[in-house]
Formats: structure tokens, sequence, C-alpha cells
């Protein structure tokens, strides 16, 4: 029957165009389904950021903890625990997200939602048995354009599928705890300062009786610079709850700055305080040794974003 329809009514797979052998609510082929890129290698015991070779070496500040932490979360340490993700938002991925939140091709949450999961499941071992799940909310004026909440999908399907893997694992969804105050503007092609501000004051908690003493598992699509993960951990902290957890689907790989689209992640725009051998180049600065006004951007880190609302 499948393939007679797609005789009749030729389908195609929305990643690769390549034809589907069946038809299929979520028209994705197998073969892009394997080739999403997982995160894998060295990376931050806190953020879950890549760690370069020289960040393996150095050891974190005091009262983070011995694991090996990435030089922002020494610097800034987040109000979150932990921050996990699935994979890398490049490629089949970045594809698959794009054509659910804004070709609307809901369906595709649920597979997501799955790898989701997977990313979730990494906290299992360390994080409390008794958790509010809390999607990273929309703004009133984005949700009415949109339609959905593409973390509060991501969210219900990853726990429909916890709830069979971890049975023992007290996760429950709690979609309205956590209010945007104000429409921000987009991330893309903002600094890690500037993204910093951008979401600084941007959401609260609608009843902090809700949160107080609870442990939090925050929710979302992206995670870019950590920007708005740390805001909204820092609202839920404020709010009284003990521990703040996140878990995405995907999140921006640190490159190298070799041109192209990419937003500048500079931690010494956070930390104007840094003697000058633990800062690095940024252009404008004169400050620093070898870099007069106008200089290139050399040696900081950027985030390949293409336009994607960051975390």
């Amino acid at each position: 029957m499948d393939a007679f329809g797609c005789a009749l009514l030729p389908a195609f797979c929305t990643l690769c165009g390549s034809p589907l052998p069946q038809l299929s609510s979520v028209p994705i082929c197998d073969a892009c389904w394997i080739e999403f890129p997982v995160l894998s290698g060295p990376s931050c015991a806190c953020c879950g950021d890549t760690l370069a070779a020289p960040a393996l070496s150095s050891g974190p500040p005091v009262g983070i903890s011995s694991a090996v932490h990435c030089r922002t979360c020494r610097l800034v340490p987040p109000p979150f625990v932990r921050a996990v993700a699935f994979g890398l938002y490049q490629d089949r991925m970045k594809a698959a997200i794009h054509a659910l939140k804004y070709d609307r091709l809901l369906p595709a949450a649920r597979p997501l939602g799955r790898m989701l999961a997977e990313a979730i499941a990494q906290l299992a071992a360390e994080a409390p048995a008794e958790m509010l799940v809390i999607p990273v909310p929309l703004h009133r004026s984005k949700y009415a354009q949109r339609g959905f909440n593409q973390a509060r999908s991501l969210a219900a399907h990853a726990l429909g599928f916890l709830r069979k893997t971890h049975p023992e694992w007290r996760l429950t969804l709690a979609p309205s705890t956590l209010m945007r105050l104000r429409a921000t503007e987009s991330q893309a092609g903002l600094t890690f300062r500037q993204r910093r501000l951008n979401v600084r004051g941007a959401f609260t908690v609608s009843d902090p009786s809700a949160v107080v003493s609870k442990h939090i598992l925050v929710i979302d699509d992206i995670f870019t610079t950590g920007a708005t993960a740390r805001a909204a951990a820092q609202a839920l902290v404020r709010a009284g709850a003990a521990s703040v957890w996140v878990a995405t689907l995907a999140r921006a790989r640190r490159v190298s700055n070799t041109g192209g689209f990419a937003v500048a992640y500079d931690e010494t725009e956070d930390n104007p305080g840094l003697p000058p051998h633990e800062r690095r180049p940024v252009r404008g600065d004169p400050g620093l040794p070898g870099n007069a006004p106008g200089a290139t951007l050399q040696g900081a880190s950027v985030f390949s974003s293409h336009g994607q609302p960051s975390f």
C-alpha cells in the first residue's frame, strides 16, 4: 500500500530530496537519520563545550570541582550544574531543527525527542531522582507567530521515551513555570556579552513556590554560547530552585575564525579585569599586545551560528 501510494504521489526526503520508499508523516529518509552529527571527544564537565588540548591540562578554579572545565566556565561559573546535548547543530541536525521550527514539520518532534532523551539520559547517574522539566518559553508574540513551542514539544516526547527507559526517574513536565517577560532580539550575530545582555532579565518564574527547593531540568533545542541557559537558570535559582540542569537537542561547535558568518565568543568582554596574559586578542582592544584599533579578531573563540535563535 505504501509503495503503491508513493508511486501515485511521490514523496521525497525533506533533508536530502531522495525519494522515500513509503509514505510517512515524517518525510526524512533513513539515510539522513543516521547522518546526524553526534557529539564526541573531550568536553567541558559543566557546559559541554568542546575542549581543546590546552584546556585539558588547565585546572578548574577553587570551588568548582576537580573535573575539567572550559575557559568560560572557569572564569564565569554558570548557575546551572551541567549542560548536555545529543549532537552538533550542523548538517542534517540543523536542517531537521529548521524543518520542525520554520516549516512546521511537527511530527519530526517525536524522533528528535528520542535523541533529546538520549542526551538527558547522560544525567541519570548524577542528577536528582526527582526533577521538574521546564522548556525554555517563547514570548507570547513569538508563540502567536509560530503557533507552538518547539522546546515544549521536544521535552514532551523525550519524557515519553524516558518513562520507558528510566521508569524510576521522576521527571515532571512543568511548561508554564518559566515565563519570558519580553521579546528579545535574535541572538544571531551578537557577541557573547551582547547575547548575555540581550536575555538578561528576560525570564521570570510564574509561581516561585513551585520551584522552591526543587531540582530543575531546563530544555531547549539549541545551545550556542549558553547565554539563554544562564539567564533561565539564574531566574530559577533566584526563585529558590535547589539546582538547575540543562539539556538540548543540539549545540553549536566552537570553531576558529576563518571567515564566514560566525558569532564571536569573547570572555574578555565580560571579564575586563583579566590580566593581559590571560586575555585573548579582540578586535579594537589596544590594551593587548600586538592589537591596534581595527585589528582583526584572532584567537577569540567563535561559534557557527547561521541565523539560529541561540540558547
